[in-house]
């Protein structure tokens, strides 16, 4: 015995549209779910989903007059989709290959003057070195940025603004100066010595 296999979403929508196409006729919905069975092997069950993504992709039309509701799909209509559909892809192709010659000539002129020579490859060279000496210089920058006199001077400013007591201002500047191992040691400790 061979298990009887489905038909997939996809597949129900093309038999449905077959007959449409077949039949070039007006349908209810109740007429559909009798013949898809008979004619297509779509369930009953599943008629009404199919017909609503055929309706929603644009693919069949839809009616309602009076109580009821009429559907209908005719080839011309499918053949009319699929011309509109190529001609709006022509279009896009052809605005793209623009596109692209544009970018070609755009390239080909931005080559001209930089061509593989020695004297170019030399400032090549010199420009990342240049590059690499610039990134080290700003590291280094950063490790001293602690001694900088505008951080300290900053930093002495803040302090005094949340007026905090000479004794824990001096306790925290010599802290910090210790921290940051700060140069000059004669300001600090002639602060520590004038408190004890």
């Amino acid at each position: 015995m061979s298990k009887k296999k489905g038909l997939n979403f996809e597949e129900k929508r093309a038999r449905m549209m077959e007959i449409f196409f077949e039949t070039k006729d007006v349908f209810q919905l109740k007429d559909l779910e009798k013949i898809a069975p008979k004619e297509k092997g779509i369930t009953s069950m599943s008629v009404k989903e199919i017909l609503q993504s055929l309706v929603d992709d644009g693919m069949v039309d839809t009616d309602r007059i009076g109580t009821s509701n009429y559907f209908w799909a005719f080839p011309s209509k499918a053949l009319h989709a699929r011309k509109r559909k190529l001609d709006e892809l022509e279009s896009q192709f052809a605005e793209s290959s623009q596109k692209k010659e544009a970018l070609q000539k755009s390239i080909e002129k931005s080559k001209i003057g930089r061509e593989d020579t020695a004297e170019r490859a030399a400032l090549l060279e010199e420009l990342a070195a240049l590059r690499q000496k610039k990134e080290q210089l700003k590291t280094e920058i950063e490790k001293y940025r602690e001694c900088d006199p505008d951080v300290v001077e900053e930093m002495l400013r803040v302090l005094e603004e949340e007026s905090v007591a000479p004794l824990t201002f001096n306790s925290m500047l010599l802290g910090w100066a210790k921290q940051t191992k700060w140069p000059r040691r004669q300001p600090t400790d002639g602060l520590i010595t004038s408190f004890q």
